[in-house]
């Protein structure tokens, strides 16, 4: 039976999204130095030593058809900038997430999120023929759920404790959406504020 989610490279003006492999791990590993992602107690971005067994737990989900996890590479420079994936997936039913997304810090506030969500989503809806996207941050990832619905996703709800994180604390995870019947309004919408912006 052949795989619903196949390695693919994704390509936009100013990045292109690759199937993550253990040959981005140094690139991660410095992408993640710029802001010292891991210290943001409200998200999982790896440090150093845990890079590569990020690496290849995003790997392993790939093989049970669970995720499909990319390199976030800048075009001009082939340097990786982050990382990002389709994960929770559902192939039966045509449901997917995109997480585990996050960029150095020099590319945060600029229109890399907005354009690795476009490739994403319109390979979702176009070519995947998913009838939902779905989205989840952590209730106090304030800059995320702003990005989120900047896109166009509309929150369903919120689950409240819905995990304990390694500290101990009790995460509230913020859901949001896109249905395929919304996809047309969105991608036109993210078009317009792609064309408006510099990087």
């Amino acid at each position: 039976m052949s795989k619903w989610l196949n390695k693919i490279t994704l390509s936009g003006n100013f990045v292109h999204l690759e199937p993550l492999e253990t040959e981005h791990i140094a690139g991660l590993i410095e992408a993640a130095k710029d802001g010292n992602l891991w210290e943001l107690w409200y998200t999982s971005v790896p440090d150093a030593a845990n890079t590569e067994s990020y690496v290849l737990k995003a790997l392993k989900e790939y093989e049970n058809e669970k995720s499909l996890p990319f390199a976030v590479i800048e075009k001009n420079t082939g340097k990786v900038i982050g990382s990002t994936r389709y994960m929770n997936v559902d192939a039966a039913t045509k449901r997917l997430e995109i997480g585990s997304t996050w960029y150095a810090q020099s590319y945060q506030k600029t229109g890399v999120n907005k354009e690795c969500k476009y490739l994403l989503l319109q390979h979702a809806f176009e070519t995947l023929e998913c009838i939902a996207v779905e989205f989840r941050t952590h209730w106090h990832n304030t800059p995320s759920r702003n990005a989120i619905a900047s896109l166009g996703a509309k929150q369903d709800g919120v689950l409240r404790n819905h995990l304990i994180d390694s500290r101990g604390n009790y995460r509230d995870t913020v859901v949001f959406s896109i249905l395929n019947s919304e996809w047309n309004t969105v991608k036109t919408s993210l078009a317009f504020k792609l064309s408006k912006h510099s990087y």
